[in-house]
Formats: structure tokens, C-alpha cells, sequence
């Protein structure tokens, strides 16, 4: 048996990358994972080739910047299944924005971010937050970032977004800690994916070079954290967040 056998969980952005580690291991792990994707292409494309290896996975479109698209992603899941058991809010936009000071940061890309990676994390929360309430033992995992422990350089409004991430990971723990709710959040340093290709070279080795664990981050390297978090296993751990950098921050 897996440790989320005969669970349904919800991965937002499991079209590439991360989000598709995520969606992977949670179909290993015996979940049938619903795969919410912005891009139709991707996340079309990881849905069929988790069924081709003979796991339970279905797309759905989902823009988490889009309240209208949110609520039709939510009624679709309770149409098709009835309750979720865990949510992983990994959608965010990353890729291609960070080498601004924070004087240069333009107000249109604040406040894009902000929309997706805040805004669109507590949109699906509160989506879902129904579905996970008819869950034995609902879980959320929410995607932060150790960007927002060290304090990363020339990356302010990502940041400040992951930093929300993991302020709203505490209240909401509380605020559904009487549902049975567990609300933690996962923070990985800088994950060797198609999206962070455009990220620095110099930055990539002052990870790799600095870490307890000196080496580059994978996708794998962060699953199991999610998959346990995820489980029955954690059912009284709640409000954490569990950095997942090889010992780049140490708490």
C-alpha cells in the first residue's frame, strides 16, 4: 500500500517541472491526482502520459489569477469526485522575472506576481476548502520558497509573494485546524527545471557551492517532503514550513 492510496489531490501548475514531480510521485504514491494547468498543452500532456504508466490522473484547466476559472476547477473536482484530500499549491510565475532591483521592478510585473503567486494561492484555498472538509484528514501544501528565508537579492516582488505564502500557511492552519485541516508549506531553494534556465549561472553555483549538501537541486529531491506532508502520516503537524535545499538555510 502507498501512503495515499484511494486519495484524490489536486496539483496546480503539474504541467512541467515541479509541478509535474509532484503530480508523478503523488500517482506513485497511489493518489489519483487531478493535474490544474494554465497551459492545456502541458498539462494535457503530463495527465495522458501518467495514465499511459498506468496511474489515475485527469487535466483541468485552471488560471489562478482568474477567480471565475478557480470556482469552475472546484465545481468540475466536486462533479467528478465529490471531496478532495489534498491540495499542492505549486502555480506560480517565476520564470523569466528576477535581475530587477527592487527600483526597478515595474508596478504592471508587482502586481502580476502578486495575483498569481498570493492572491491565486489563497483563491484556491478557499475553492477547495469545502472538498477538503469531507476528507477524512484534508491537507494542503502550500509551494513557498527559501528565496523568502535568506532574503534573495534582485527578486523583491517573488519574494515578498512566497514570503505572504508562508504568513498565510500559519493563519490558515489555524483557521482549519477544527475542519481536521492540515495546512504546511515546503520551501526549495533553486530546483534545477525548465524554468529556471534563465536564472544566472552565478546564482545556480552560489547554491550548489553553498549548501550543506553541495550539489544542484532536483525535482526528486523535494517530492517526499509533499508526498509525507500530503499523508496520514502528518496529521499533526500543521502551520510548519519545511525549507527543502540541501542545508542552503538552516533553521
Amino acid at each position: 500500500m502507498g501512503p495515499l492510496d484511494d486519495r484524490i489531490v489536486v496539483v496546480t501548475g503539474a504541467g512541467r517541472g515541479l509541478g509535474r514531480a509532484f503530480a508523478e510521485a503523488c500517482c506513485d504514491a497511489g493518489a489519483t491526482v487531478i493535474v490544474a494547468e494554465v497551459d492545456t498543452e502541458t498539462g494535457s500532456a503530463t495527465a495522458a502520459a501518467l495514465v499511459e504508466a498506468g496511474y489515475r490522473a485527469t487535466f483541468a484547466y485552471v488560471d489562478i489569477a482568474s477567480p471565475d476559472a478557480v470556482a469552475a476547477l472546484a465545481a468540475g473536482v466536486a462533479r467528478d469526485y465529490g471531496r478532495v484530500d489534498g491540495l499542492v499549491n505549486n502555480a506560480a510565475l517565476a520564470t523569466g522575472i528576477g535581475g530587477s532591483t527592487f527600483e526597478e521592478i515595474d508596478v504592471e510585473t508587482w502586481d502580476r506576481v502578486m495575483a498569481i503567486n498570493t492572491r491565486g494561492t489563497w483563491l484556491v484555498v478557499r475553492a477547495f476548502a469545502g472538498l477538503l472538509r469531507r476528507s477524512p484528514g484534508g491537507r494542503i501544501v502550500n509551494l513557498a520558497s527559501d528565496t523568502a528565508l535568506w532574503g534573495a537579492p534582485r527578486l523583491l516582488h517573488y519574494v515578498a509573494s512566497k514570503g505572504a505564502i508562508i504568513a498565510m500557511t500559519r493563519a490558515l492552519a489555524r483557521e482549519l485546524g477544527d475542519d481536521g485541516i492540515t495546512v504546511n508549506a515546503v520551501a526549495p531553494g533553486l530546483v534545477r527545471v525548465e524554468a529556471t534556465e534563465y536564472v544566472p549561472r552565478e546564482r545556480h553555483a552560489l547554491y550548489e557551492t553553498g549548501r550543506a549538501i553541495a550539489r544542484a537541486q532536483y525535482p526528486e529531491d523535494v517530492t517526499g517532503a509533499v508526498v509525507f506532508l500530503l499523508s496520514q502520516r502528518a496529521g499533526f503537524i500543521t502551520g510548519q514550513v519545511l525549507p527543502v535545499n540541501g542545508g542552503f538555510v538552516l533553521n
